[in-house]
């Protein structure tokens, strides 16, 4: 079965509603841990399932390398392969091919895109087929078009040729597409510029794909504002009765105003890539749990937080982990971080039910920003 979304409530554009999957229902808005090579680092499915975890997100591009897609595909695909019986999506490997090529050295043609691996520098040969193809063997509920991920540098006339060549892979990808089970999204690029995010949205929607996501917002280089212009720009020409996902972003103020613009998916790497240099989601803004004040403290790291960490360990055992380069102390970390994200979006759907959206984005916000909050700040 294809994935199938049900629009049940809204507050302004800001959307609760479920995603109907092979593997289960979910609401949404959510936030998806990334398991980039079939794992989310340090933790276990059962681990995600208690911190309610929905969709994660596995990577073409490492799963291609290694193990190999015909090996996963032999295991009985990626579900059975990692055992876990969630939605997986996967992403396309093309923001891979962009950010970790080895000498950031790539050719872009109109077949694909010829790079070397990050990890041996072997040639390697990325067409939208093969990623399409691969994603298939995976086996995984949601595949995603083959795309160009342009620097935020780039100028207006390359993203404008950008965009009409990822178009043409998206129609290529499309086209053989062949999981039956699974579907496949279409990427909107353009930048910061409305009339590109316009006419990639209206095109890209032409081709019907089971869903759409918005790109190009997490490169490095793009500003907050140019991040909320591209959603702004992109919503208005993605039809209501398919999910919208916006690709790579794990910031809390973030994911807040993408759920207020129209957003129902989010993925990133933020929560576990910080716990693993000692980092922390709170309420009250982030905090590096390394800080010597922290080192006989022996509350939790959230006293209101309901994760497996913050109900059986301290700050003070935490910090003596990670300064003693203890994996465990990794793993408490990123149960939290992945569980206070989950949380919030949790948050987020209850607002939206209530009709109070904003009201919650400025307490938030107020909270979570202290001095830094722009009481200004435009929905």
């Amino acid at each position: 079965m294809k994935v199938k979304y049900e629009l049940v409530d809204e507050c302004d554009k800001a959307r609760y509603g479920i995603l109907h999957t092979n593997h289960g229902d979910f609401e949404t808005p959510m936030f998806m841990p990334v398991g980039t090579q079939a794992t989310v680092k340090t933790l276990s499915p059962e681990e995600l399932k208690d911190m309610k975890s929905a969709i994660i997100l596995s990577n073409t591009y490492h799963l291609w390398l290694r193990p190999g897609e015909d090996i996963v595909n032999k295991a009985g695909g990626l579900h059975k392969f990692m055992n876990y019986d969630g939605p997986i999506l996967t992403d396309s490997g093309g923001f891979q091919v962009f950010s970790l090529a080895k000498n950031k050295k790539k050719d872009i043609v109109e077949e694909g895109v010829l790079f070397k691996s990050h990890l041996d520098g072997k040639k390697l040969f990325l067409t939208p087929e093969l990623s399409i193809q691969i994603q298939n063997k995976l086996d995984s509920d949601i595949a995603m078009s083959f795309d160009e991920c342009p620097p935020a540098s780039a100028s207006y006339e390359y993203l404008k040729n950008s965009i009409e060549r990822t178009l043409r892979w998206a129609k290529r990808g499309k086209d053989v597409h062949s999981n039956k089970n699974q579907s496949l999204f279409g990427i909107i690029q353009g930048g910061p510029h409305e009339d590109l995010r316009k006419y990639s949205a209206i095109e890209t929607v032409k081709m019907d794909f089971d869903g759409y996501s918005i790109g190009g917002v997490a490169n490095d280089g793009e500003s907050k504002d140019d991040m909320y212009k591209a959603i702004d720009y992109s919503i208005p020409y993605i039809p209501k009765d398919k999910p919208r996902y916006l690709m790579g972003v794990g910031d809390p103020v973030d994911i807040i105003e993408g759920v207020i613009r129209g957003i129902d998916m989010f993925d990133c790497v933020l929560p576990t890539r910080l716990a693993r240099h000692g980092n922390a989601f709170t309420h009250n803004g982030k905090i590096n749990i390394k800080n010597a004040k922290y080192k006989e403290d022996f509350t939790p790291i959230e006293s209101t937080c309901d994760c497996y960490t913050c109900k059986h360990y301290t700050k003070a055992y935490i910090r003596h982990l990670i300064t003693s380069d203890e994996t465990f102390g990794a793993r408490l970390l990123s149960i939290h971080n992945i569980r206070f994200l989950i949380k919030l979006t949790e948050e987020l759907r209850v607002a939206i039910k209530e009709k109070n959206i904003y009201e919650y984005r400025e307490k938030f916000l107020q909270n979570y920003l202290g001095d830094k909050y722009d009481k200004n700040i435009k929905g």
